[in-house]
């Protein structure tokens, strides 16, 4: 399993991903689901993976090479000479699809699902930045300021903090900060995502980037966030009031009734109808 997420802000581009993979409990590898492809003062593009590594590093392979005709009669588009990111999308989108029609029948006859889902976002000179999550069918989504983020693979445990903090507005370093909460709190919670981390953050405009990080267990930000994100999260757990059930003075009484339903009758025979 994996969890990247990126994140669309007016300020620019933020790219996370871990780099564990797992086939079986005993068999646990290192690989990383992070790439860039980068021209500077014309293109910058960052491309993250999950599911089936096979099919994934397949599909970055072909990437490199995948080629869409021209309507207009130029000469086929490429992630490299694409005038839009929509154009290199469906780039990517046309080589995730050259995949499955290459290997989905042999992966369907061994019992193994098509499973792949990327996140494709940056910017190409003339047009502004973009982000794309994209499907095994090779069809896509793109990011809105209703939702300015996207995750993929293990994506359950980190997606509350970044529910509540990311919006179009949200500056680049902390939105960079809350990525790696939303890392941290994900890999406190599930083996199958790990260490080392990759971590890019694009700045609009700038057609390139230099702030491109692995971060690994000794990393001293990391840790540093780590431990006082778990002490935080205590402090303000404790700080709240505890329920009360013995009429003890409280502005926030727990067994306050409810404007709904009574509470649970309880079953105290065998006779008695559950209805």
């Amino acid at each position: 399993m994996t969890y990247c997420v990126a994140a669309k802000l007016r300020a620019g581009l933020v790219f996370l991903s871990d780099s564990r993979t797992n086939a079986g409990l005993d068999q646990i590898s290192t690989f990383r689901k992070m790439l860039i492809y980068e021209r500077p003062g014309d293109r910058f593009m960052c491309l993250l993976s999950a599911g089936n590594l096979s099919i994934s590093q397949s599909v970055r392979e072909i990437l490199q090479v995948e080629k869409l005709p021209d309507h207009e009669g130029g000469e086929p588009i490429t992630i490299w000479n694409a005038r839009s990111m929509f154009d290199a999308v469906r780039v990517l989108g046309s080589a995730v699809r050259h995949v499955y029609e290459r290997d989905g029948e042999s992966l369907k006859r061994a019992g193994v699902d098509f499973n792949v889902s990327m996140i494709f976002g940056g910017q190409i000179a003339g047009e502004g930045m973009r982000l794309f999550q994209v499907y095994s069918a090779g069809n896509f989504i793109e990011a809105t300021p209703d939702t300015p983020f996207f995750q993929i693979g293990e994506s359950k445990y980190g997606k509350p903090v970044l529910d509540r903090v990311i919006t179009p507005d949200t500056p680049l370093d902390e939105a960079a900060k809350c990525v790696l909460v939303s890392m941290d709190s994900t890999l406190k919670s599930n083996l199958s995502v790990g260490l080392p981390l990759d971590l890019a953050v694009y700045e609009a405009d700038r057609l390139q980037t230099e702030r491109i990080t692995c971060i690994d267990e000794h990393n001293p930000y990391f840790r540093m966030l780590h431990d006082t994100w778990g002490q935080k999260l205590r402090e303000v757990f404790d700080s709240i009031e505890d329920p009360t059930w013995d009429g003890t003075p409280t502005e926030v009484p727990l067994m306050a009734g409810s404007e709904r339903a009574q509470p649970l009758r309880k079953i105290t025979n065998e006779r008695e109808k559950l209805i």
